[in-house]
């Protein structure tokens, strides 16, 4: 039996970290088939794609054509429009984005209730932005994306209207940059392979395998694979 520990590094407002948590979800279901006894442990740790955003939101579309350019937007978009629906996601381009340091302190709340916590509530985060243009700037939408992924009400509120978990994100954040990782979403499995970008679930399946094969050598060394599907 293998274990993997999955640590991933994203920003809640990163369409490809939407697409790589799903690719990656396609890959464990995958292997789990024919490896039934293996066992999957992620954590999440938070990056800020724009660390200067303000807290008072904007228009998100104005936002990406102000950065990329309207003709560019649009091609950006319609190929995740393609890659969503091939995963189950409905990307929406309304609502408004802005600073996501609450909604990494909400995930970090998730975290002290354990992993599997923590990733519902980093899904609730992702279908709220990414598919019901909500704008996780505000509390209320936080608190209802903490609340449906299992955190209680109550604590959600007295944790967001506080800086606590703050201090940690700006930590971890700090700790991503330290080890030179510059887009998301970052994958490491088990300190042996991190893997940069979105990647298809077949290449997530190879580095299951590779692991299977290293396990028990001794074997310490983090081999690298990047794509170009990161923000």
């Amino acid at each position: 039996m293998t274990n993997y520990n999955i640590s991933i590094v994203s920003d809640t407002v990163c369409p490809w970290c939407y697409v790589g948590k799903n690719r990656l979800q396609v890959a464990m279901d995958t292997h789990k088939k024919t490896f039934p006894n293996d066992t999957f442990t992620t954590t999440w740790f938070p990056f800020y794609l724009n660390p200067d955003a303000p807290k008072q939101s904007r228009d998100k579309q104005t936002i990406y054509v102000e950065k990329f350019g309207e003709q560019r937007v649009k091609m950006m978009q319609a190929r995740l429009s393609e890659i969503g629906h091939e995963l189950g996601i409905n990307f929406a381009y309304g609502g408004k984005a802005g600073n996501t340091r609450d909604s990494h302190r909400l995930v970090q709340l998730a975290k002290t209730k354990g992993e599997e916590t923590q990733t519902r509530v980093m899904e609730k985060l992702f279908n709220a932005y990414f598919e019901l243009n909500d704008d996780i700037t505000d509390h209320a939408v936080l608190t209802k994306a903490g609340v449906s992924g299992g955190l209680e009400e109550q604590e959600i509120k007295e944790w967001l209207e506080s800086d606590k978990g703050g201090p940690e994100v700006d930590r971890e954040v700090a700790a991503a940059q330290r080890r030179f990782i510059s887009g998301v979403p970052n994958f490491t499995f088990n300190n042996m392979y991190e893997v940069g970008g979105a990647e298809e679930p077949a290449t997530f399946l190879k580095v299951f395998n590779e692991i299977k094969k290293r396990e028990g050598a001794g074997a310490s060394a983090t081999t690298q694979v990047s794509s170009g599907n990161t923000c």
